[in-house]
Parts: C-alpha cells; sequence; structure tokens
C-alpha cells in the first residue's frame, strides 16, 4: 500500500521544480527592452545602441525619415530643445539621445511622474558620441508630462 502523504510531497515538488522550469525563460529575458526609432544615416545612433547593449539592454531598431522622426517625438511630448538624433523607448520612458545607461537605470528604478530623459543634441563625449575621457560638460534632463525639464545628472568636462 503506497503512503498518500509521500505521494502528495512528490506531487508538490514536481510541480514547484516544473514552476522554476517555466520561470527560466522570463529570467532569462529580463533585460529592459529599448526600442529605438532612428534616421537609417546616423552613425552615432548605432554606437549609442551599441554600448546599451553592452550595458544590459534589449534593443529592437526601426528606421525612419528625419520628418517621421519629428514627428514622433512631438507626438510624444519631447519639447523642441531637448531634441536629438534618435528616440527610445524604456518601459514606458522616452530616452532622447546620448543618455547614459546609468541614467536610465535610475529613471527605471525611481520611476517618477514624467516622459523620461534628454540629452539634447549631440554632446562630444557622451555615450556614442566619442571618447568620454574627452567629453565636455553635458546634462542629462528628465522631462515632465507638463513639459517643463529639469536636470536629472550632470556630467562635467574631463
Amino acid at each position: 500500500m503506497t503512503n498518500p502523504t509521500l505521494d502528495r510531497r512528490l506531487f508538490l515538488a514536481g510541480l514547484g521544480a516544473s514552476c522554476i522550469g517555466l520561470a527560466t525563460p522570463a529570467i532569462a529575458s529580463s533585460r529592459p527592452l529599448i526600442q529605438v526609432l532612428k534616421d537609417p544615416d546616423c552613425g552615432c545612433c548605432g554606437a549609442w545602441m551599441a554600448i546599451m547593449q553592452q550595458e544590459g539592454f534589449d534593443l529592437e531598431v526601426q528606421n525612419a525619415s528625419w520628418d517621421a522622426l519629428s514627428h514622433y517625438k512631438e507626438t510624444n511630448g519631447i519639447p523642441q530643445d531637448m531634441v536629438s538624433c534618435h528616440t527610445g523607448v524604456v518601459n514606458g520612458y522616452f530616452i532622447e539621445g546620448h543618455v547614459p545607461a546609468a541614467d536610465i537605470r535610475r529613471l527605471l528604478a525611481e520611476r517618477p511622474d514624467a516622459v523620461g530623459l534628454s540629452v539634447p543634441g549631440m554632446p562630444f563625449g557622451s555615450p556614442g558620441m566619442g571618447p568620454e575621457n574627452e567629453r565636455e560638460a553635458y546634462a542629462v534632463y528628465l522631462i515632465r508630462k507638463d513639459g517643463s525639464t529639469e536636470v536629472f545628472n550632470n556630467y562635467d568636462a574631463a
């Protein structure tokens, strides 16, 4: 005669092992996804994307004309004085331009009520724009939903 308690324990252990096995693909793909819209002729965008991949982000890339890209920025709350060469979206936040990975991770950890982050223009030494040890000073801005901005982080000249 079999012991029903032992069978129940084996069943529960097997069920637990199955749940862990099913969760493994989700754990393996837990890298944040940045969906990037960029001009197909922009080389610095590719350099920024390579850095983001090295920093632990997954990327999906779509090329768009400059007019389509500009319209996309405008309709998603990125003020004209905050624009750069590419726009990403990660977990509902817009990432405009050459924003460092550390600032994106901080944004995702803090979850402010905002549109996203921007590094306006293309400052030398920002990620994808030349060597960091020769960078010019620049700021990363938090774009609020009302269109206002505030400094999220500063990078001194190297």
